[in-house]
């Protein structure tokens, strides 16, 4: 963009004026009219770059010039143009003459700002808020470095980057993953944090740790690590201002602590009512201020777990652990992303904030095997994280947090790709160190301890898996909360234990606890809702209840066929339980039928040779012997044995599991001698493999 100096023919690049991770901005003149502006540059991804990563950081740019330009009010930074000239985004806004609150604060050596420009400024942002908020828009990333003092005393808001509108501007749910920050942990708002909704409110709690700042010098929570910082929001009273600096008004004092209160609903109403107290205290006269009505955005959801009041201390996200520092937000321009990916050094594409969740089982842990694309990216990400804990070891050392989490990932996809010892040796090495660092007790700690849990029982280690993913459980309720979705998903690995050790009453319990938990903090629709029902139903029918699991499928896959759709494949995957229970209450002719249509719709959407669709095959053959159609059952069986061969290979527990199928058809219809044969030929086969696999 450099080179070209001149964009579109009109805009003529004079000097860079600010750098970000992923943005530049120069000061420019516009050659049609004759005014110098301010165009910032989205710089061309590197090579490197997963396509979705780019996708989304230019859709947020995107966003960014929408909001923006949607925005007239002298407290908002204007917007005249925005397009894309030669690949690469370009916005041109006011040029602004002034400093943001973070280079005033390093002006003046960190020293707080004389007390009235402070209450000058706080009266000016509570303006342009009251303006942003009566639009639809919440800002969602106020800090000191997005807030500008012109030299004629103005103040202005900058970056709508990561704005959310209320309504009339699309987004999509994507643009919160795939690496891109969402706030910066010194101005996050408790509601913020836990993940939840926000609303208008939680822009009034990033303003008063702006305030709190630029009042004292430091935000309100300044610790050394972003989890400090974000357990200091959730969970600690700020020191009042006038313990750091006595001078400051006692309104003042009052007003920001308002604003810093740990639930929405204890600070100030809106944006104009922050006004009207800064006004009043500072002059004793109430301001004239234009009726808005309300503020046009969704209310906040609340982050207690009773269902019934909000708790003031919402758990911390899964996104939160991923933070290793905490440095204040300074310079000139936000970074629009996280720093290019060719440094080796920064978190990488594949989830929110980097880290990818933690594994918990499959809610079709019945169902062996994965495609061909899954394996191909989990391929892919083993290589890619190789190469970046490689470049973090050497350049931060191999104990660094962003060493671990890049190590963490890799274990993560050796466990996707089926190396389970592999994956539990790393997450063994990698706890220790995280222990050692951090304790155990810390997020990340418990993490590993969740991973290990899991690839212990995929090596067939249940008890030791469910005793450890018993341990994480209790620890995660106790630092995060009973219904943390940390917690939830390891109470999901101790039910999918207990249900591989035969304990299904227990299992039963801790699904059903699972479930309920999640139906009140995620939906009824939610995907893991869902899912963690079909766990309770593999209960039931395991416990020999198929009249109740059958009630449960029949309502699930309603539900899923409403939400996802009768094709999809979990809408599937509940259709074949449903069929399977129908088999369990002798209703065969109905089990047939269920499950032939299930497995003609599997082989159109996953394919002839997908593991579920083998499953299904599967299924209509066990219904075809119970019909006495033993011939059929038999070709049918054959099918399916073939096809486990051709792909998994010969002696695949699957395969042998098979086998024994076609042996068990060959029997029935008085064939004994093949019916032996084959028996004697599972067993070589599975005496050379050592045993089945677990």
């Amino acid at each position: 963009m450099a080179e070209t100096r001149l964009i579109q023919s009109r805009y003529r690049l004079l000097d860079l004026i600010g750098r970000g991770g992923m943005g530049e901005v120069w000061r420019a003149r516009d050659e049609s009219l004759g005014r110098q502006v301010a165009v910032k540059c989205l710089k061309p991804m590197s090579a490197q770059q997963d396509d979705d990563y780019t996708r989304i950081v230019r859709e947020r740019f995107r966003r960014e010039a929408r909001v923006a330009a949607a925005l007239q009010h002298r407290g908002v930074t204007v917007v005249h143009d925005f397009g894309e000239y030669d690949g690469v985004l370009y916005l041109v806004m006011e040029l602004l003459d002034g400093r943001n609150l973070s280079q005033l604060l390093e002006d003046n050596e960190q020293h707080p700002l004389p007390v009235d420009d402070i209450v000058d400024i706080a009266e000016q942002v509570a303006d342009a808020l009251g303006y942003t908020h009566q639009q639809g828009i919440v800002h969602r990333d106020l800090k000191p470095a997005n807030i500008m003092r012109l030299s004629d005393g103005t103040v202005k808001i900058c970056d709508f980057g990561i704005a959310r509108p209320g309504h009339g501007i699309p987004v999509t749910s994507r643009l919160t993953g795939v690496g891109v920050a969402m706030g910066t942990p010194h101005y996050m708002s408790p509601e913020q944090i836990s993940g939840g909704q926000v609303d208008h409110r939680s822009d009034l709690y990033s303003l008063g740790c702006v305030l709190y700042e630029i009042a004292t010098g430091a935000p309100p929570f300044d610790m050394a690590d972003s989890w400090g910082i974000l357990v200091g929001h959730r969970d600690t009273p700020p020191e009042p201002l006038r313990s750091h600096r006595a001078e400051l008004p006692g309104f003042f004092d009052r007003v920001v602590l308002d604003l810093l209160a740990k639930t929405p609903e204890e600070r100030p109403s809106d944006a104009h009512d922050l006004r009207r107290r800064i006004a009043v205290g500072r002059t004793g006269e109430q301001p004239f201020i234009e009726p808005t009505g309300e503020v046009p955005l969704a209310p906040p959801v609340p982050v207690g777990l009773s269902g019934r009041t909000p708790a003031p201390a919402p758990p911390l996200p899964d996104w939160a652990r991923t933070l290793t520092g905490g440095p204040k937000a300074t310079g000139a321009v936000t970074p629009l992303a996280p720093p290019d990916h060719s440094a080796g050094l920064t978190r990488t594409w594949t989830t929110g904030g980097g880290q990818a969740p933690a594994p918990g089982p499959d809610p079709a842990h019945e169902v062996p095997g994965a495609g061909p694309g899954r394996k191909g990216r989990a391929e892919h990400a083993l290589r890619e994280f190789g190469r970046l804990a490689d470049d973090r070891a050497r350049v931060l050392g191999p104990d660094h947090a962003e060493t671990l989490a890049a190590r963490q990932q890799m274990a993560y996809a050796l466990g996707r790709l089926g190396r389970h010892a592999e994956a539990h040796e790393l997450h063994a090495a990698v706890l220790v160190s995280w222990e050692r660092a951090a304790g155990p007790d810390h997020p990340e700690t418990l993490r590993c301890r969740h991973n290990l849990a899991f690839s212990l029982s995929r090596l067939g280690h249940l008890e030791d898996s469910y005793r450890m993913a018993r341990d994480v459980a209790s620890a995660r309720a106790r630092v995060l909360g009973a219904d943390h979705p940390d917690t939830l998903v390891t109470l999901y690995e101790v039910g999918y234990a207990l249900g591989r050790l035969g304990r299904w009453t227990e299992a039963l319990h801790t699904y059903r606890q699972v479930a309920e938990a999640r139906t009140r903090l995620l939906g009824a629709d939610h995907p893991d809702t869902l899912a963690t029902r079909y766990e309770v139903g593999i209960s039931l029918g395991r416990l020999g209840r198929s009249a109740d699991a059958l009630e449960l499928y029949g309502a699930l896959v309603a539900d899923r066929s409403r939400v996802n759709g009768p094709a999809d494949p979990e809408t599937l995957r509940a259709r074949h339980g449903l069929g399977v229970n129908l088999g369990r209450l002798a209703r065969w002719d109905e089990a047939l039928a269920e499950a032939q249509a299930v497995c003609a719709a599997r082989e159109h959407v996953l394919g002839p040779d997908h593991p579920d669709t083998l499953v299904s095959r599967r299924e209509v053959a066990v219904a075809l012997g119970w019909l006495g159609r033993w011939t059929d059952a038999l070709t049918v069986y054959r099918q399916v044995a073939e096809a486990r061969a051709r792909l998994l290979g010969a002696g695949h527990p699957d395969t042998l599991a098979g086998r024994d199928d076609e042996a068990h058809c060959l029997e029935q219809l008085g064939r004994t001698r093949e019916a032996a044969d084959l028996y004697r030929e599972v067993a070589a086969l599975r005496q050379r493999g050592g045993g089945p696999r677990l």
